[in-house]
């Protein structure tokens, strides 16, 4: 497969989701002969905001490598990075890398750990290549946009496994002390029975890259990624997979099934592409062991991107015995067991990266592939039941042969491809 970056960016709500935390300070100070290099594949605000969180967890690390299909974007990133973090993060010349195999020859540099942030279409082709390579990888959420995607990433999450390297998600949530004292209660039962799920991104609109006549659709629909699902898997994988991923963690499992609607009323202009700004979607989870005679459970997934709207980014756990919210930074049980966090909460987004550079130093096997795979497919499940109209089924979505991503991507034309009716569109 010939492949392209381009970079991942924060969501516009970042500050008021991380309104918590304070965002931690650069650890600065000399390293010594024995840190960790770190290499970036995907130069943008999200490559470059995951390469300055790594420098934050620890004053042991590096940043050594860069790549990107835009050399414009591996210019902002050294750029930025040696103005933040000068000491441990001057990137030399002959170590950034653009066009299309940039990806290929920071793997074949000495870089311990290799960040991918590029737009989740290119994830499972890069997080491939990083484990064929080797490397210790740090993978940004989602970790695909279709079946075959998320099957490739599964695959090699053995690979990872045989090989004994470390992979982390960036799947913030299970890197938040309030969430993992959250979780540690939930499933030792203080909730009882878990019964349904509530899970919420409501939002406004995000950013958006005007098309530039002089360059081809493939390099504009990659400049505005976000917009077009095989670069992002629409906005229920790019970002509301948080959620979903934190009611697969709270149930130990993944649904079997998803009823879904969604559609696109706000956000019509050709400049966002084809994608939704909105999805409803009822995901039936199967009855856990020994529970069989009480039945599925249902959890509830909204997310839209709607200017104007009311905003609402959490979580809600129902059980027999009570009731949980989870938000960023709070967690609080209602019911026969009441429980409020009020322990120190550290940004998640420089945890994840200190727990995969503890892991690594330490000789310690951790892997999240499958994790996030999963966490993925459920939201790639959602997509496909909202965008036809039918009932798809967890193996339906596995197993399917669409394929959002091609194969070969190369500068060219790319017709926008046409907004998804229910009822007429098919599931592959």
């Amino acid at each position: 497969m010939t492949v392209q970056f381009d970079s991942t960016r924060r969501a516009a709500v970042a500050a008021t989701v991380l309104a918590p935390f304070a965002v931690s300070a650069l650890v600065r100070g000399a390293t010594t002969a024995n840190a960790l290099q770190i290499g970036v594949i995907g130069c943008g605000g999200r490559g470059t905001g995951a390469a300055l969180d790594a420098l934050a967890a620890s004053s042991d690390v590096r940043i050594v490598a860069l790549a990107d299909l835009f050399r414009d974007k591996v210019d902002a990133c050294r750029g930025n990075l040696a103005k933040e973090a000068s000491d441990r993060a001057a990137v030399e010349p002959a170590r950034c890398f653009d066009g299309f195999d940039a990806y290929q020859k920071l793997l074949a540099t000495d870089v311990d750990i290799v960040i991918l942030a590029t737009p989740p279409g290119f994830r499972p082709i890069h997080f491939a290549a990083a484990v064929d390579a080797g490397k210790n990888i740090f993978m940004e959420k989602p970790c695909a946009v279709d079946g075959p995607g998320i099957r490739l990433v599964m695959e090699k999450a053995k690979v990872a496994d045989a090989k004994k390297l470390c992979v982390v998600a960036g799947t913030q949530r299970r890197s938040q002390p309030s969430y993992i004292a959250a979780m540690e209660r939930l499933h030792r039962g203080d909730l009882g029975r878990l019964v349904a799920g509530r899970c919420y991104w409501n939002q406004g609109g995000l950013w958006n890259v005007e098309a530039n006549a002089s360059k081809s659709d493939v390099e504009n629909q990659i400049r505005n990624w976000l917009y077009h699902s095989w670069l992002s898997g629409d906005h229920i994988v790019e970002q509301h997979v948080h959620q979903l991923d934190v009611m697969n963690w709270g149930f130990g499992r993944h649904p079997a099934l998803a009823r879904g609607v969604g559609g696109r009323q706000s956000r019509t202009e050709a400049k966002f592409g084809h994608i939704y700004d909105h999805f409803g979607v009822e995901y039936v989870y199967p009855a856990a062991k020994g529970q069989e005679a009480f039945g599925d459970a249902f959890v509830l997934s909204m997310c839209r991107q709607q200017d104007g709207t009311v905003g609402r980014v959490e979580e809600v756990i129902t059980g027999s015995d009570g009731l949980a919210t989870l938000r960023p930074g709070s967690a609080e049980f209602v019911g026969a067991k009441k429980w409020t966090f009020d322990g120190p909460n550290p940004n998640p987004y420089v945890e994840e990266h200190k727990r995969l550079q503890e892991a690594v130093r330490a000789g310690q096997h951790v892997n999240e592939a499958t994790q996030v795979a999963e966490s993925t497919l459920t939201a790639i499940l959602g997509r496909m039941a909202a965008y036809s109209g039918e009932e798809v089924t967890w193996d339906q979505a596995l197993n399917s042969n669409e394929r959002l991503m091609p194969e070969v991507v190369e500068f060219g034309s790319r017709p926008v491809a046409p907004v998804a009716i229910p009822g007429k569109t098919k599931i592959g």
